[in-house]
């Protein structure tokens, strides 16, 4: 399901969730009975930010008989830290963030897609320095 960043980030606005991805991130996948354990929640609780997490394609489950491990959808969470980029227009993005993105990418088609939005960006920083100048002038 697409979302608007906003939702995203909605989603992400709550510490719990949060704390979800950092455990999923530091321990692997792991059910909602092992992240209730080590959060110091309800197993419900846990299962009900997991299935708005999933709604969000932040996490993704694959079942295994009964177990329902939960794991972190990394070019998910990509896409989000692209779409923050995106909404910071500043220009502030550090050249270790584009250095981890290009790392990230481990096939011919992902890096040429990456190049293509790279060329686009760089395109829209042309035109604003080209409008700059122009209203300076």
């Amino acid at each position: 399901m697409k979302m608007h960043p906003s939702e995203i980030f909605k989603v992400l606005g709550v510490e719990t969730r949060i704390k979800i991805l950092e455990l999923l991130k530091t321990k692997g996948p792991l059910g909602a009975k092992v992240i209730a354990e080590e959060l110091g929640i309800s197993p419900a609780a846990v299962s009900q930010h997991l299935k708005i997490m999933r709604q969000a394609d932040l996490v993704k489950n694959e079942r295994k008989g009964y177990y329902i491990p939960y794991s972190v959808d990394e070019k998910a969470m990509e896409k989000c830290c692209v779409m923050l980029v995106d909404v910071c227009k500043c220009g502030c993005v550090p050249n270790k963030v584009i250095i981890k993105h290009i790392s990230k990418r481990n096939n011919l088609l992902e890096l040429e897609e990456y190049q293509i939005e790279l060329k686009a960006k760089l395109q829209e920083v042309e035109d604003r320095i080209s409008a700059l100048k122009r209203g300076k002038k």
